[in-house]
């Protein structure tokens, strides 16, 4: 089993819940930190409680996200995160341009996204930035999400259809395992390049993972069809970095 060997295909982060990823070719890593800049931004709908002073891990509903939000998926978004600027594109065309390194600048964008949510909305929508090194990830560890290719060709068998990696909303996509195999590996060490993680939880799967990251259809019943097939709704997995590091495309995946 040690001697098992992979390799990352894909890095991503996602600068606001619920919205597009930004491909990475490289990034740098720290113990017991996301990557940075990921989650940095989340959009609350309706009062969340959340407190900037004392921030904590919310359910992901107290925001807007794909797991109830579907539309969310029409849009093509891009951060810039020299200048704050977040751009959001419809159908082709730029909808959105908004500056959320500044209270005005959020404040143009939630009105934005209220019009664009209609009866989705549960209150005032309001642009929360991540204080200090928070995260507006689904879990309140500093992780990495891991998603093994393998795994996600056999759920593509299971429902008889393609299935785009980006509905699981990884950090990081890798290949050369079997399928399932990363779900054994939670209390285990692995190293990325020359970076060291323990895989500290299995990644329990919603119904975000029902939405066609493309066309914004909830079309797949993954989480159900886990649990009918497997007996269980997980696919992938979250690591802690151990040591500090840069990680890349390409870069050689062991089990230490």
């Amino acid at each position: 089993m040690t001697d098992r060997r992979g390799a990352v295909a894909t890095l991503r982060r996602f600068p606001v819940k619920g919205l597009s990823a930004e491909p990475l070719a490289r990034v740098a890593v720290e113990p017991g930190r996301q990557i940075a800049g990921d989650r940095a931004f989340a959009i609350e709908n309706g009062p969340s409680g959340f407190d900037p002073d004392a921030p904590a891990k919310l359910p992901k509903v107290k925001f807007l996200c794909l797991m109830k939000n579907a539309r969310l998926a029409r849009l093509s978004t891009r951060y810039d995160e020299a200048t704050g600027r977040l751009e959001a594109e419809l159908d082709g065309a730029t909808a959105l341009v908004a500056d959320l390194g500044s209270e005005d600048g959020r404040t143009q964008a939630a009105a934005w996204f209220a019009d664009f949510m209609g009866d989705e909305l549960r209150g005032p929508l309001k642009v929360l930035p991540a204080p200090g090194r928070h995260t507006f990830s689904d879990t309140s560890k500093g992780v990495l999400s891991l998603i093994n290719l393998a795994s996600v060709s056999a759920i593509e068998d299971f429902v008889g259809t393609g299935v785009d990696p980006l509905r699981f909303r990884g950090n990081l996509d890798f290949a050369g395992f079997e399928p399932w195999e990363e779900l054994d590996w939670v209390g285990r060490e692995i190293a990325i390049g020359e970076v060291r993680f323990r895989v500290v939880q299995r990644t329990v799967r919603c119904a975000a993972t029902e939405v066609d990251p493309t066309t914004a259809e909830r079309d797949l019943r993954i989480p159900k069809t886990l649990m009918q097939r497997l007996g269980h709704a997980d696919c992938g997995v979250y690591a802690e970095a151990l040591t500090s590091g840069t990680i890349a495309v390409g870069d050689e995946i062991r089990l230490v």
